[in-house]
C-alpha cells in the first residue's frame, strides 16, 4: 500500500505519458511478478512457465480454431498442474485410508498462491481461442492479463476478450483523476470490510471451530454465523480492493459480489456470490456438459456435477466436496420447485435460503466431516441453551443484527454508481482508510488465499 503501489502507479503512468505503451505494460507485468514473488520467489518460474505454455497453445488455437487436439492438450496439462500441487496429498491420503495402511508417504506440497485462479483464467482463454473469440496482442499483454496484481491471488476471474482491449487502449495509459478517486474509495471500502469487520468476526468463528466437539447451541450458532459473515466480508472485501486497485490503472474488473445474503433462493444466491466463478462454471463447464439442452434429467445431472467440481476446486478435502454436493442438491430442488408454480412469501424464501447457506458453510469451514457434524449437532441441541452466559446471547444477537442489516443495505458497488468526487465522499473515505490502517497492526491472510 505504501511502497509497492505508489511506485508501480508512478512508473506505469510516467512511461505511458512518454508514449511508451509497451514499456508501461512491461513495467506493470514486472511489478506483478515481483508482487507474486514477494510471497515465495521459488514459485515465480511456475507462474511464468504456466503463462508461456498457455500462450503457445493459445496461439495454435487462434490460428487453428476448433482444433480439439490442441484444446485437449492445453486443458489436460493445466488440470495436471493444478492436480499435482493441490490434490496429491488428498488422493494419497484417501488411498491410505481405503487400504488401511500407509502405502504412501504424503509429500505435503505447498500450494502456490493463486494457482486455482490463474489456471482457471488461462483455461477459459484456451476455450475462447478454440471458439474463435480470443485474440492476443502480444506476449507481454498476455502476461499482463494473467499476472495483473490486483486479481492475481484471489480474483475476480477475468475474461480475455473483455480485458485485452482495455490493456491496449490509449486512455488506459493516461491518468484519469475520476478513476483514481473512485478506485481509492472502492479500495478503502474493501480494506475496511477486511481488517475492521472480517478479522473481528474471525475471532468468534475460529474459537467455535477450534473446539467443535464441546459447543453449546448458542456457541455453535455464533461460530456458524460468525464464519458466514466473516467469509463474505473477507472475500467481498478482497474483490472490492482488487476492483479499486484496477481502477487506479483505468481497468474495469467485473463485479464479484452482489449482496448474496439478500438472495431468496439458492439459484439467486449463486447469481450473487463469487459471480465470476459462477459465470466461469456456466460458460466453460455447465454448458459444455450439455446445460439444459437435453432434457430435465441431464440438466439436473449437469448442475450437480458442476457444483461438485466447484466444491473440489475450492479445496482438496471431503468437506469441500460435500459442500459442493449439497449446493448441487439444493439447486436441483430449487429448479424442480420452480416448475410447481407455487410462490411462497418472500421472507420465508429468504429465511430458508439463508439457513441452507449457513449449514453448507459449516462443512466449508470445518477441518473434517466429523467436526462439521459436531457443530451442526450442537446447533440443534436446544437443551444446551440452559444456563448459558448472557454475553453469548449478546454475540448471537449482534450477528443476527448484522445479517438483518445486510438484507436491506445496498452493495457498496451499487452505491458507487452514484459516486462523484465530492467532499462528502472524501471525508467518508479518509475516515474509513484511517480506521482500517489503524487496525493493520495484526497479520491476517485473506481466506481465499488457501484456494
Amino acid at each position: 500500500m505504501f511502497l509497492f503501489l505508489p511506485l508501480t502507479f508512478a512508473g506505469f503512468f510516467f512511461l505511458g505519458h512518454k508514449g511508451k505503451k509497451k514499456w508501461a505494460t512491461l513495467w506493470l507485468v514486472l511489478a506483478s511478478f515481483f508482487f507474486y514473488g514477494y510471497w515465495d520467489i521459488r514459485y515465480v518460474p511456475l507462474l511464468f512457465g504456466s503463462i508461456c505454455f498457455n500462450y503457445l497453445v493459445g496461439r495454435q488455437l487462434e490460428a487453428n480454431n476448433r482444433h480439439k487436439g490442441w484444446l485437449a492438450f492445453g486443458i489436460i496439462v493445466n488440470v495436471l498442474l493444478l492436480g499435482y500441487f493441490k490434490y496429491t496429498d488428498f488422493f494419497l491420503s484417501t488411498v491410505n485410508a481405503v487400504a488401511g495402511v500407509n502405502l504412501f508417504d504424503l509429500p505435503h506440497i505447498v500450494l502456490p498462491l493463486g494457482i486455482s485462479f490463474f489456471t482457471f483464467t488461462q483455461t477459459a482463454y484456451l476455450v475462447d481461442a478454440y471458439r474463435g473469440e480470443a485474440k492476443n496482442q502480444s506476449f507481454v499483454t498476455y502476461c499482463e492479463f494473467v499476472t495483473i496484481f490486483p486479481h492475481l491471488i484471489a480474483g475476480p476471474i477475468i475474461n480475455h476478450k473483455e480485458m485485452i482491449p482495455q490493456f491496449v487502449a490509449d486512455k488506459t495509459f493516461r491518468i484519469n483523476y475520476e478513476n483514481i478517486a473512485l478506485g481509492l474509495t472502492v479500495f478503502t471500502f474493501g480494506l475496511f470490510k477486511k481488517v475492521v469487520i472480517a478479522d473481528k468476526l474471525a475471532i468468534y468463528a475460529n474459537e467455535a471451530f477450534s473446539h467443535a466437539d464441546s459447543l453449546t447451541c448458542v456457541e455453535a450458532w455464533v461460530g456458524a454465523l460468525g464464519y458466514t459473515l466473516q467469509l463474505y466480508f473477507d472475500f467481498s472485501g478482497y474483490s472490492e480492493m482488487a476492483i479499486g486497485l484496477a481502477l487506479l490503472f483505468n481497468l474495469k474488473m467485473p463485479v464479484n459480489f452482489n449482496s448474496p445474503y439478500q438472495a431468496r433462493s439458492i439459484i439467486d444466491f449463486w447469481r450473487r456470490w463469487h459471480m465470476t466463478l459462477g459465470l466461469w462454471v456456466k460458460n466453460y463447464l455447465y454448458i459444455p456438459l450439455g446445460g439444459n439442452r437435453h432434457g430435465e434429467f441431464k440438466k439436473m445431472r449437469n448442475l450437480f456435477v458442476s457444483m461438485l467440481i466447484i466444491g473440489f476446486w475450492h479445496g482438496a478435502g471431503w468437506t469441500f466436496i460435500i459442500w459442493g454436493g449439497l449446493h448441487g442438491i439444493l439447486l436441483m430442488i430449487n429448479h424442480a420447485w420452480r416448475k410447481t408454480g407455487i410462490i411462497l412469501p418472500k421472507m420465508l424464501n429468504w429465511g430458508m435460503t439463508f439457513l441452507c447457506v449457513v449449514i453448507c458453510w459449516v462443512f466449508f469451514r470445518a477441518g473434517n466431516v466429523n467436526e462439521a457434524m459436531s457443530v451442526l449437532g450442537s446447533m440443534t441441541d436446544v437443551q444446551s441453551m440452559v444456563g448459558i452466559e448472557i454475553k453469548q446471547y449478546k454475540h448471537l444477537a449482534q450477528f443476527v443484527a448484522v445479517v438483518a442489516v445486510l438484507t436491506v443495505i445496498p452493495n457498496p458497488l451499487v452505491l458507487m454508481k452514484k459516486f462523484t468526487a465530492s467532499n462528502k465522499w472524501l471525508l467518508t473515505t479518509v475516515i474509513m482508510l484511517i480506521w482500517a490502517i489503524w487496525k493493520l497492526n495484526n497479520y491476517s491472510e485473506f481466506l481465499y488465499f488457501q484456494f
